[in-house]
């Protein structure tokens, strides 16, 4: 039985609760728990924390296989070791092999902890560690002041290009055995592979400044994962109420119904046009000001009074020759969820009711009404950019 280990203090001195403090839109100990629940060699994630703050919020992410468990004080401590914590751990839980997981590397995905059990299942592998690759020169200054090189000839400098550089210890995870855990009392032992991370991972958090490069590290990373989820794209069709307006219905002394469209997303849908990409609406009502606002925008299909969504949009594929996963779909409510989890691109506002979001592929941070059509169209453009 393999476990993920995670000790998670409530004292932290730099960053006070720094383990449940937001990052990215969650907390700090989220992302750690979430890389090791999605690693498949990993039977059981544990969470060893001494705060009740902490317990609670691990306990809310609602992960089958993470659980929550107690940490003596003595092993909490500022001065305690985490082999303390772990010690403590195996003395009570009977395991085979254990990956200690620290929460302050919020880089770390499950990828890596599945290439790090595949180097710990080769022959004559005791331990592995994570590390990232280096190409700095080293120096140690000496008690009379004098600098030496510790890892290059500085009368022979090297091109970076040409120099191997060294692998140096990021902290992200270490595994080993039970037995070679309770043997040693080291978190790694025997023979010792590394595997080898992305050169950004090498910032854990420590102080507030490692907080400011890892959120932007994490923020261009999950830019860059978004861009790739997104399949060629050659039609974007979407609702109305709620996508294109913020669902208000609006009145005049007169009674007359008006609503409110926003601007961006006219130039959205113009840039993607511009590209050759059909851009239509769907919508369940049936109203004169939606149909002139499709002509004003140009739109390539409009379908209004519409009940069985799903049904249009396959039409629409047979007769223009797109298949189903060519097709972005932008909505809001429960008659969208079927297109949404049906075409290549489902995308729910953030206005969407709750179940909407989760069977969407991406879920905007703008509200309906306000430039979320921008918003899905820029990303369609921007994955169309880079082919």
């Amino acid at each position: 039985m393999n476990v993920a280990f995670i000790p998670v203090r409530g004292g932290s001195k730099s960053i006070p609760l720094k383990n449940i403090k937001p990052i990215n839109g969650k907390p700090l100990v989220y992302w750690t728990v979430k890389a090791a629940v999605d690693c498949p060699e990993i039977d059981k994630v544990y969470v060893a924390t001494d705060s009740p703050a902490i317990r609670e919020t691990v306990e809310r992410f609602q992960f089958d296989k993470a659980e929550v468990i107690g940490r003596s004080a003595e092993s909490a401590s500022d001065t305690a070791s985490t082999e303390s914590a772990m010690l403590e751990f195996a003395g009570q839980y009977d395991f085979d092999n254990i990956v200690l997981v620290q929460a302050t590397s919020p880089l770390l995905t499950a990828e890596d902890l599945h290439g790090g059990f595949e180097l710990y299942n080769k022959p004559e592998t005791d331990s592995v560690l994570s590390v990232v690759p280096q190409k700095r020169f080293n120096w140690e200054t000496d008690e009379k002041g004098i600098a030496t090189p510790l890892n290059y000839d500085y009368l022979h400098r090297p091109r970076r290009q040409e120099f191997d550089g060294y692998q140096t210890e990021n902290g992200a995870f270490y595994i080993t055995s039970r037995e070679r855990l309770l043997e040693t009392k080291c978190r790694i032992s025997g023979n010792i592979r590394a595997y080898e991370m992305d050169e950004a991972t090498f910032f854990e958090i420590d102080e507030p400044s490692d907080w400011m490069i890892i959120e932007q590290l994490m923020k261009k990373r999950q830019e860059k994962q978004q861009l790739a989820a997104i399949p060629p794209i050659k039609m974007l069709l979407t609702d109305s109420d709620g996508c294109l307006t913020d669902g208000g219905m609006y009145y005049t002394e007169n009674g007359d119904e008006i609503k409110k469209f926003c601007a961006l997303d006219g130039m959205g849908i113009a840039k993607l046009r511009e590209a050759g990409i059909i851009v239509g609406i769907i919508t369940g009502e049936n109203r004169e000001l939606v149909r002139r606002r499709a002509e004003k925008l140009k739109l390539d299909e409009l379908h209004m009074g519409i009940s069985n969504k799903l049904a249009v949009v396959k039409e629409i594929c047979a007769r223009r020759g797109f298949s189903l996963e060519e097709v972005a779909y932008i909505g809001d409510d429960i008659n969208d969820i079927e297109v949404i989890r049906t075409v290549g691109y489902g995308c729910s506002v953030v206005n969407g009711r709750e179940e909407v979001k989760a069977a969407a592929k991406y879920v905007t941070k703008t509200p309906g009404g306000s430039g979320a059509v921008r918003e899905i169209a820029d990303l369609i453009l921007k994955r169309l950019e880079q082919g």
